[in-house]
């Protein structure tokens, strides 16, 4: 009987390290969370510039809404109006959340007691090496039933600021599994952009590298940026025309150094809100593509 026993518990013991070992689904950007200190410029500028809709807030603290088809970008007050930085955190998608939960706590990564919840979905919060927030969301994708002209209707991808490459690679390479799928810079010899690509989709996470560790704040919202993915930059820009809005600064349609043309817009606190085509029409600078291209 002892030895039944034991053996049970071996069988349970090694399905449990099993299960804790394999990572679950990461399929993509969830939504990605803003700072505002404009919340009355921060709604026209998405919703009458953009075309996007809001909805409801959802997070603790988060005051606005806006949907990209079934992803979405919030915002909240900033903590310190005078903080460079507004970005409050990244979401992805998985497909298990409290087994990557287990997953990442077996691989050394601290992570919180119990689980959170976000809209009924279970949630999590970490920290990746560089101390950015990190946030997994096992929410099914619905029909939002979005109508009207956004000028997008998926984020492709989030950037942020990463001092310690190596250290970000071991979190999302090695434990994570995202991939490399297009590294550049603005010098064919130079890396400051590194395409990070979840491991289940085509959605990536960029980092920017190369800023000083004391940027300001138009410095800051120029790297922790989204990107909204478009099929024609010359279409979108029109669209963006006909709603009343004209370029200024470097707000203007321009070849990126991975062969995509792609335009430039910023919300009211500088963070920037990239329009990039979901495919390259000429060949990139650096390296070449190392994974599928998005689409609407």
């Amino acid at each position: 009987m002892r030895t039944v026993i034991c053996y049970a518990l071996l069988v349970i013991g090694t399905r449990f390290a099993q299960s804790a070992d394999k990572r679950p689904k990461i399929t993509g950007i969830d939504h990605v969370d803003f700072y505002t200190t404009s919340p009355p410029s921060n709604a026209r500028f998405y919703m009458q510039t953009l075309g996007l809709p809001s909805s409801e807030p959802i997070e603790t603290g988060q005051t606005q809404r806006f949907l990209v088809g079934d992803q979405f970008v919030g915002y909240g007050p900033a903590p310190d109006p005078n903080t460079p930085n507004r970005m409050d955190h990244v979401a992805f998608s998985t497909d298990n959340c409290a087994a990557l939960r287990s997953y990442l706590a077996a691989k050394g990564i601290k992570v919180p007691e119990s689980m959170g919840h976000l809209e009924g979905a279970p949630s999590f919060l970490v920290n990746d090496a560089d101390g950015h927030k990190i946030e997994f969301v096992e929410r099914r994708a619905a029909d939002t039933g979005i109508t009207g002209n956004p000028i997008s209707r998926h984020m492709i991808h989030a950037g942020i600021i990463v001092h310690d490459r190596n250290a970000e690679d071991h979190f999302y390479r090695d434990i994570l599994g995202f991939h490399l799928y297009w590294q550049g810079g603005m010098k064919d010899n130079q890396t400051d952009w590194v395409a990070m690509q979840v491991p289940d989709g085509t959605d990536w996470v960029e980092y920017m590298l190369n800023v000083e560790p004391n940027a300001d704040q138009h410095t800051m919202g120029v790297m922790n940026h989204i990107s909204l993915g478009v099929p024609d930059i010359k279409q979108a820009q029109a669209k963006l025309e006909s709603r009343g809005w004209k370029p200024h600064g470097d707000e203007k349609a321009q070849m990126g150094r991975d062969g995509k043309w792609q335009l430039n817009l910023y919300d009211p606190d500088f963070t920037r809100i990239e329009l990039m085509e979901f495919k390259p029409v000429e060949k990139p600078c650096c390296s070449e593509f190392h994974g599928q291209h998005p689409g609407d």
